[in-house]
């Protein structure tokens, strides 16, 4: 404080005021989802003002993650079975995977779409000053190609899998088990179909555990990106994050919006429904960790179980919009930074490739 004089002292006053009032208001509501946003308000504050101690509060979301993350393989594995054998009818599990993959292939192309355009529109990265490149040598990665991916997908150790967090391996893994529960005589698929129930719901009861813990870890990782790389940091890449998120605002109000009202979910109270899972992934900057949310929050808002079990983890490895989004956007400005010209067809050829590595991702 001996440091600061005149209108730096005003500011942090009026800031740390500022704090303080969310704080009481978040008190008052006895919300999560406000909670979290005071969280990274909080975080933000104390990266501004105090980075060199900021930078060691990663280690509170660190634990937030981990958390979660243990959570989400045994969560995506009962629930998948208990949405597949618990549902009765193979054929109708089929259909309305049928349904979901069409859905979750059209809508993903458009986002790859609307991200192409929005990108060629601003040219965020032309212009852009790269900095020189040191002398260190990069291996570039050898591409995946289409067998590799299929051959990827194929758990070889179901253990192995969740031990490295291949969720993509363990929908594939759950899916063929709660086929062949299934295809069981009902009396001996009871005892099975009911410990799945049971862990899916010893799993959900870990999560609200855990979720109290998820301002701190919030307000953390917030401290630490702040306090790493400043506020600055947005202003240095300002135009690319509004061309992003300008894209994922179209691409809602385009797109996500017309398919609500298409299949008529109200969307008020669907909006209030993912506000939590939503500020989680946000915040920490992963939507894996915002999958237990998400799936208790979808049911609470009244879609079925066996939808929810088998639609929303199937999502999480092929209806990744903001992601494939996101990879458009950026490739195309890294592209235009390094001064390389892209035609169209070669976006296009790019796009139709990230149609398939993205699946996964």
């Amino acid at each position: 404080m001996g440091a600061l004089h005149g209108p730096a002292v005003v500011a942090l006053v009026l800031r740390c005021a500022g704090v303080l009032g969310l704080v009481v208001f978040a008190g008052l509501r006895r919300s999560l989802s406000v909670w979290m946003f005071v969280a990274m308000v909080v975080g933000a504050e104390l990266g501004f003002d105090a980075p060199k101690f900021a930078v060691q509060m990663r280690f509170l979301s660190d634990i937030f993650l981990r958390l979660i993350q243990c959570v989400v393989a045994p969560l995506i594995f009962a629930m998948l079975v208990v949405g597949i054998a618990g549902h009765g009818d193979l054929k109708g599990v089929g259909r309305m995977g049928i349904k979901a993959l069409v859905y979750f292939e059209v809508v993903t192309t458009l986002a790859l779409v609307i991200g192409l355009a929005a990108i060629n529109i601003s040219k965020a990265g032309v212009g852009l000053r790269l900095p020189a490149s040191g002398p260190a040598q990069t291996t570039a990665p050898s591409p995946m190609h289409w067998n590799d991916f299929l051959v990827h997908i194929a758990p070889e150790n179901i253990a192995k899998s969740v031990a490295e967090g291949q969720i993509l391996q363990v929908a594939v893994f759950a899916i063929l088990f709660g086929i062949a529960l299934a295809m069981v005589d009902a009396s001996r698929r009871g005892p099975v179909l009911r410990l799945c129930e049971g862990l899916a719901e010893v799993m959900f009861r870990f999560t609200n555990i855990v979720m109290y813990f998820a301002p701190i870890g919030i307000a953390g990782a917030m401290a630490f990106t702040v306090g790493g790389v400043g506020l600055g940091v947005l202003v240095n890449v300002g135009k690319l994050v509004l061309t992003l998120y300008g894209a994922l605002v179209i691409f809602g109000v385009c797109v996500m919006l017309p398919a609500a009202m298409l299949f008529r979910v109200p969307v008020i109270g669907f909006l209030r429904a993912v506000a939590e899972p939503a500020t989680i992934a946000f915040a920490t900057s992963t939507s894996q960790a915002a999958l237990p949310s998400a799936m208790e929050q979808m049911e609470a808002f009244g879609v079925p179980r066996r939808i929810v079990a088998f639609v929303i983890p199937a999502g999480y490895s092929f209806n990744l919009d903001g992601s494939t989004l996101y990879l458009a956007v950026t490739a195309i400005f890294i592209a235009q930074a390094g001064g390389v010209h892209l035609a169209i067809g070669e976006q296009l050829a790019m796009m139709f490739t990230l149609m398939l590595t993205s699946k996964g991702v």
